[in-house]
């Protein structure tokens, strides 16, 4: 397994409307990427920092989602600092 690994910086007028982007957007668009396990979404206390996860059942498909995040604009006032893909070398 592989997981797509996003910080993001959130502009601080900006956080309501990327939460809503990102819950009626992004979501349903990772939702169907192929080969994906499961994806969380966290943001910081103060709502300017997001990190997500989105784990998938092959490098391949990790390496493709990447590509669409890298690709996508994000939302007004986002900026995607980092898209990593990472092994996945333990779960519980």
């Amino acid at each position: 397994m592989h997981a797509v690994v996003v910080t993001a910086s959130i502009a601080a007028g900006q956080i309501e409307a990327a939460r809503q982007v990102l819950r009626e957007q992004v979501v349903s668009r990772v939702r169907q990427s192929p080969g994906l396990i499961k994806a969380y979404w966290s943001a910081s206390a103060d709502g300017t920092k997001g990190v997500s996860m989105a784990v998938f059942d092959s490098k391949e498909h990790a390496e493709a989602a990447a590509n669409m995040a890298r690709t996508n604009p994000p939302p007004p006032g986002v900026t995607l600092n980092t898209v990593d893909i990472n092994e996945v070398i333990a779960e519980t």
